[in-house]
């Protein structure tokens, strides 16, 4: 894959994101796909990616802006930065009350690529920081 289709391919996972579509969003990943979720574990398969995905959409409303792609030469990995524009609309299990606070919180990911599609995908944030905006201690 070129790295101007690992681009194009980033850019389409992110506009189905930002479109709330987090049913439409597996059809960009491997059928055995890792997703390695900040501050937690290990999902595979893209049903474990999709059930995610709609918790998620459960409990947070966000949108990505300042996207920024980096694609390795050969295409096959690839790294995004971006900001996190969100509101914690339910409470997440083991988290604060979700009262509606809005947060701003930078954000990377990084994508391995295979076949023309997403095989793993690693999400970095700063969980303390998205605490101190929500008015939480971290160590809730």
């Amino acid at each position: 894959m070129t790295a101007a289709a690992t681009e194009a391919l980033i850019r389409r996972y992110y506009a189905a994101f930002d479109a709330g579509d987090a049913a439409g969003m597996p059809a960009f990943l491997a059928g055995d796909v890792r997703h390695d979720v900040n501050q937690g574990g290990t999902r595979r398969g893209k049903a474990d990616f999709a059930e995610f995905c709609a918790h998620m959409a459960r409990r947070y409303r966000e949108r990505l802006a300042d996207i920024v792609v980096m694609v390795a030469d050969d295409g096959a990995s690839a790294a995004a930065e971006f900001t996190v524009h969100g509101t914690y609309i339910a409470t997440d299990e083991g988290l604060p009350p979700a009262t509606g606070q809005f947060y701003i919180l930078p954000a990377g990911t990084f994508f391995a690529v295979e076949a023309g599609l997403i095989a793993h995908v690693t999400t970095c944030y700063n969980l303390e920081g998205w605490m101190a905006q929500i008015g939480a201690d971290a160590g809730a």
